[in-house]
């Protein structure tokens, strides 16, 4: 299932994908916002702006916005007995 960082529900995980822009700021890409890192929802701010996530251990705060240009694949949390 393809969803956006800025689609997660509180705790639900993902891959990213892609980017759906080729814009993004550098400080992201440095801070781990690569295709390939799982990416955690951990807050959404009063005013659903800015969002808190986790990418590979780096607590991060980013705008709605930028959130609606990442694309992620979502990482099934169900186990199976």
């Amino acid at each position: 299932m393809i969803k956006t960082v800025a689609q997660l529900k509180r705790g639900e995980r993902g891959i990213i994908k892609e980017f759906a822009d080729d814009i993004l700021p550098i400080k992201l890409l440095e801070l781990g916002c690569l295709p390939g890192n799982e990416v955690e929802l951990l807050q959404v701010a009063p005013l659903k702006d800015p969002i808190y996530i986790n990418v590979n251990g780096s607590h991060i705060a980013i705008r709605r916005a930028m959130a609606e240009l990442i694309d992620l694949e979502i990482i099934d949390n169900t186990t199976f007995l």
